[in-house]
């Protein structure tokens, strides 16, 4: 079975070019249940580094779908057996803001659009940029 990933090495995710904020806002809770924007805030902000997309993306869609510890290896290999949208499609860079940044070993943090980490990783010219998802068609 064929392994796909999310993974970007010493890349950087720029917002969407529709994204509506000039400043990142944390996701707003709707009614009491997490969504994912939440969820993918509520793993970066806490452990800047510790995760890779592909880490975060699973434990999403395993909170999501109340996967007991047991299933996470079978299920996380059934997950990435098929494409799965990466972090250029996330809430968070398409609308809350957030540029993600993967180190060299892949490793993802989150920066908001107006802060100076986020300026600074535009201007090195050492890091691939992408753009995350426009939410709307040109």
């Amino acid at each position: 079975m064929k392994t796909h990933t999310t993974n970007f090495q010493s890349t950087f995710i720029e917002v969407a070019e529709d994204c509506p904020l000039n400043m990142a806002e944390i996701p707003p809770m709707k009614g009491n249940k997490k969504s994912v924007a939440n969820m993918q805030f509520e793993m970066l902000n806490k452990n800047p580094y510790k995760y890779t997309s592909d880490d975060v993306l699973f434990q999403v869609f395993a909170d999501r779908n109340d996967l007991t510890k047991n299933e996470y290896e079978k299920e996380r290999k059934n997950f990435f057996s098929k494409g799965q949208p990466c972090f250029r499609a996330s809430p968070l860079t398409k609308r809350y803001g957030f540029g993600i940044h993967s180190d060299e070993r892949g490793r993802i943090a989150m920066y908001g659009v107006e802060t100076k980490e986020y300026a600074i990783f535009i201007a090195d010219q050492s890091i691939e940029k992408v753009k995350a998802m426009r939410s709307k068609r040109a």
